[in-house]
C-alpha cells in the first residue's frame, strides 16, 4: 500500500473514518491530521510534507471555501478535494472554480481513491513545470557556471538604480587574471574551477542585497547601493587579503590573481554608466601595475606544478642544465645566449603541465590521439612563457625543442641549421639524460648503449657535429 499524508477538515468523526475506509480501500496507508479550524490548518500547512487536503463542505466553525483561501494564502499547491453528503451542482461548481479540484458525495466514496490518485499526479506535474519554469528563469538572469547573475541583469539593476533614492551607488570591477593562460595550459576545467573561486572570494565580502554579476568571461561587477559607510579603499584591500588567504592556504591549487577598481556615484549629477567605466579603468590601471608579478606568479605557479610530476625534479633540470651549459661553452656561446639556455634547460618542457597525467606516465606506448596530445606541449610552453617577462626572450627556443635535423620534427617541421643552435644542443642532452634514466614505459639504458644510440641518430635526429663535441665532453 502506499503511504500518503492527508489533511482532513472535518468535524465528524465518522465521516473521518469513513475517509480514512475508502482510502486504505483504494490502496492507501493514510497518515493524517484533523482539523477543525481556520488556525488549526494554518499550523498544519507549515509543514510541506502533506500531500492533499480532502474537506467536508460545512461545519459549524469552518468551511470549504474558507479553507480554500486558506490554503491559497500559503502559497503551497495542493490537491484540495472536497467530500459533502449536501452540496448541490451549483456550489459544487462554484467550489471548483475557486480552487477545488473535484467534489466527492459521501454516499459515493468508491470515487475518492481514484481522484486522490489522479490529483496527486496532476499536482507532481505542476511542479514539475514550476521547477521547469523557475530553472529557466533563473538561467535568464544568471551565470550557469558561478551562479552569479550574468550581463542581462547587472545591466537591468543598472537602469533601476539611475536616478532612485539609493545613493551612493558604488561600482567594483574586477578581472580575474591569466584566466586564458590557464585555459590554454591547464584546461578549461581548471579554468572553471578558479572562476568558481573567484566568484566565492568576491561574494564572501559583499552585503545579502549587493548585486554581483559574471558580465564576461573574466570579468566580475559588484553594484552595491546605498554604499554610506562603505569606503572602497577598504573593501578592495579586502578583496586582496581575502586572495593572499586563500593563495596561502590552498598552495597545492593554481593561484588566484585578480585586479580590481572601483568608483562611486553620489548623486544623480553621475550616471552610472561614467560610474562603471571610470570603475572599469581603475581595474586596468590596477592590472597594468600588477601585470609582470602576475605573469610571474602565474609562471612560478606552473613550473612548481611540472616539478611535482617529476619533470624538474629528481635532478632531470640540473643535470640538463649542467651539460648544456658544457656543450654551450665548448661551440663558443656568448655570456648572454649561455644564460639563456641555462634557463631554456630549466623550462622546456612547461608546457607538459598541461599534458594528462595519463599520457605523461603511460606504462607501454602512446596511441596516436595521445601522441597528438604530447606533441602540443611545445605551443602550449610557448604561450606560457610568452606571457611571462622573465621567459618571453626564450619562449622561441621552447617552441622549436622538438624539431629534429632531418625535419621530421614537431610543431614546425624545421631541419638542421634551420633549428636554433640552443635547441640542437638540448635534443642530443635531453635524448641522453632521458635514456640513462627510467622512465614510465621503460627502464634507463646503460651509457654505452646510449652512446650507440646518440651516433646511430647523429644525422637524421640531431645535429651530427654537435653529437661529435656532447661525446667529447663525456
Amino acid at each position: 500500500m502506499s503511504v500518503i499524508r492527508v489533511i482532513i477538515v472535518e468535524d465528524s468523526d465518522d465521516d473521518m473514518l469513513l475517509v480514512l475506509r475508502a482510502l486504505k480501500k483504494g490502496g492507501y496507508e493514510p497518515v493524517h491530521i484533523r482539523v477543525e479550524t481556520r488556525e488549526e490548518l494554518q499550523k498544519a500547512l507549515r509543514d510541506d510534507n502533506w500531500q492533499i487536503i480532502i474537506s467536508d463542505h460545512a461545519m459549524p466553525k469552518f468551511s470549504a471555501p474558507e479553507a480554500l483561501k486558506v490554503l491559497k494564502e500559503s502559497g503551497r499547491d495542493i490537491p484540495f478535494i472536497i467530500v459533502s453528503g449536501t452540496i448541490g451542482e451549483d456550489v459544487a461548481v462554484e467550489a471548483m472554480k475557486t480552487g477545488a479540484h473535484d467534489y466527492i458525495m459521501k454516499d459515493n466514496l468508491v470515487r475518492l481513491a481514484p481522484a486522490v490518485e489522479r490529483e496527486l499526479r496532476d499536482a507532481e506535474v505542476r511542479r514539475e513545470h514550476k521547477r521547469y519554469e523557475e530553472q529557466l528563469e533563473f538561467l535568464s538572469l544568471h551565470d550557469q557556471l558561478t551562479g552569479l547573475y550574468n550581463r542581462i541583469y547587472f545591466e537591468n539593476e543598472l537602469k533601476r538604480l539611475e536616478g532612485g533614492r539609493e545613493y551612493p551607488v558604488m561600482i567594483i570591477s574586477a578581472d580575474l587574471d591569466g584566466l586564458k593562460l590557464i585555459n590554454n595550459t591547464l584546461g578549461q576545467k581548471e579554468g572553471d574551477r578558479v572562476l568558481k573561486i573567484c566568484a566565492e572570494l568576491l561574494g564572501s565580502l559583499l552585503r545579502k542585497g549587493d548585486i554581483l554579476a559574471r558580465v564576461g568571461g573574466d570579468e566580475f561587477v559588484a553594484l552595491i547601493p546605498r554604499a554610506i559607510d562603505i569606503e572602497g579603499d577598504r573593501l578592495v584591500s579586502a578583496v586582496r587579503d581575502k586572495v593572499e588567504d586563500y593563495n596561502q592556504h590552498n598552495n597545492n591549487n593554481f593561484p588566484i590573481n585578480i585586479s580590481l577598481g572601483y568608483a562611486v556615484s553620489y548623486d544623480q549629477t553621475q550616471s552610472l554608466e561614467e560610474t562603471l567605466k571610470h570603475a572599469n579603468n581603475n581595474m586596468l590601471l590596477d592590472k597594468q601595475n600588477r601585470s609582470e608579478s602576475t605573469c610571474n606568479q602565474v609562471v612560478n605557479a606552473l613550473l612548481a606544478a611540472l616539478s611535482e610530476r617529476d619533470y624538474i625534479a629528481n635532478g632531470h633540470a640540473d643535470r640538463l642544465q649542467e651539460l648544456c651549459l658544457k656543450v654551450g661553452k665548448r661551440v663558443g656561446l656568448d655570456k648572454q645566449r649561455l644564460t639563456a639556455l641555462s634557463l631554456f634547460a630549466q623550462v622546456h618542457d612547461l608546457g607538459k603541465v598541461g599534458i594528462p597525467d595519463s599520457i605523461l606516465f603511460k606504462n607501454g606506448s602512446l596511441t596516436d590521439e595521445e601522441w597528438k596530445i604530447m606533441r602540443q606541449h611545445p605551443e602550449k610552453g610557448y604561450r606560457i612563457a610568452q606571457a611571462s617577462p622573465d621567459l618571453a626572450h626564450i619562449a622561441d627556443l621552447i617552441l622549436r625543442h622538438h624539431e629534429k635535423w632531418n625535419g621530421k620534427g614537431y610543431p614546425l617541421g624545421l631541419k638542421e641549421e634551420e633549428i636554433p643552435l640552443e635547441c640542437r644542443i638540448l635534443s642530443i642532452v635531453d635524448a641522453y639524460d632521458a635514456m640513462t634514466n627510467d622512465r614510465p614505459y621503460r627502464k634507463a639504458k646503460t651509457r654505452e648503449e646510449a652512446v650507440a644510440e646518440l651516433k646511430a641518430c647523429a644525422g637524421a635526429q640531431f645535429d651530427p657535429k654537435l653529437v661529435k663535441v656532447f661525446l667529447e665532453i663525456l
